[in-house]
């Protein structure tokens, strides 16, 4: 369906309104336009007739948003940026083939990063931005192609693909261990525990899964996998951690198993996409890579 042309005000009349909502000052945004006072208002207000509302509300030198200007701000300045991204996008790959992909930090750092030379052998011509996150993606809010998923196969409106489970493993470094002595489950409060959190209830669910008494679990907290194993190489308590992401710790003897039974979960990885985005060609080359890459180990 074509787009009224009422309905897609010119870019440097967005631009006034956005810089001046910014700034909160007409006098702010002129300066930053390069652009002088009265013409930045001419601009704002011809954007205000053609949409039929005021944007601001002036009061004497000063002006101020209204209700609906704050809305409509957002909305735009996030327009803007996506305008702004694929333009650099194309002039840095212009031929296409830009794949904006949003990914969990340490599974980036750790799994992924080691592999995408592969990728990049097989496709040179395409080009991977990346988008990190410990928190689920928006694709109606966030300029990215695809992401990678952990948890249920549920996203309204996008297509998963299964990737791999994990095993998680409680584990402590050398010294931690030798201080206190676990034989049991129950035994991990012996010692600090230490809380990812984005999965705050892990070690709860961990706990139920052993048959023992969740209630009772507290500890310091980390955002990211990355800084939370690095405080358990350090000494600072026990960590409930994929056992894939730290092989090279427990392989080097930094990180000990305070119990030898890992135990799987019960949710994925996934690569996900908005189900209309299903046939752009960089994400089904990267989707179909991937699923390889997973296959091959």
């Amino acid at each position: 369906m074509q787009i009224p042309r009422r309905l897609l005000p010119p870019t440097h009349e967005l631009h006034a309104f956005e810089s001046a909502a910014r700034t909160g000052s007409i006098s702010n945004a002129a300066r930053e336009l390069s652009l002088t006072q009265s013409a930045v208002s001419r601009q704002i207000k011809t954007l205000e007739e053609r949409l039929g509302l005021e944007l601001f509300v002036r009061e004497k030198q000063s002006i101020r948003l209204t209700l609906a200007g704050q809305s409509y701000a957002r909305d735009i300045r996030e327009a803007l940026r996506r305008v702004s991204t694929a333009s650099l996008n194309i002039r840095a790959n212009p031929l296409g083939g830009t794949l904006n992909l949003g990914i969990l930090p340490t599974f980036g750092t750790r799994w992924l990063a080691d592999r995408l030379q592969r990728f990049v052998a097989r496709y040179p011509g395409i080009n991977i931005n990346f988008f990190t996150r410990s928190t689920p993606f928006d694709f109606n809010l966030d300029s990215i192609d695809a992401a990678i998923h952990f948890g249920k196969a549920e996203w309204p409106g996008a297509t998963m693909s299964p990737l791999f489970g994990e095993s998680v493993l409680p584990v402590g470094s050398p010294g931690l261990l030798a201080r206190h002595e676990f034989r049991e489950p129950q035994d991990i409060r012996k010692a600090p525990l230490l809380i990812l959190l984005s999965r705050p209830d892990a070690w709860e669910r961990w706990l139920e899964g052993q048959g023992t008494e969740p209630e009772g679990i507290h500890g310091m907290m980390f955002d990211l996998f990355e800084m939370l194993i690095r405080a358990a190489r350090n000494g600072l308590g026990l960590a409930l951690v994929p056992t894939f992401l730290i092989e090279e710790e427990l392989a080097a003897g930094q990180l000990m198993p305070a119990l030898p039974e890992a135990v799987l979960s019960k949710d994925r990885y996934y690569f996900t996409h908005p189900s209309e985005r299903g046939s752009y060609a960089p994400l089904v080359a990267f989707r179909n890579w991937l699923l390889e890459e997973v296959e091959g180990e």
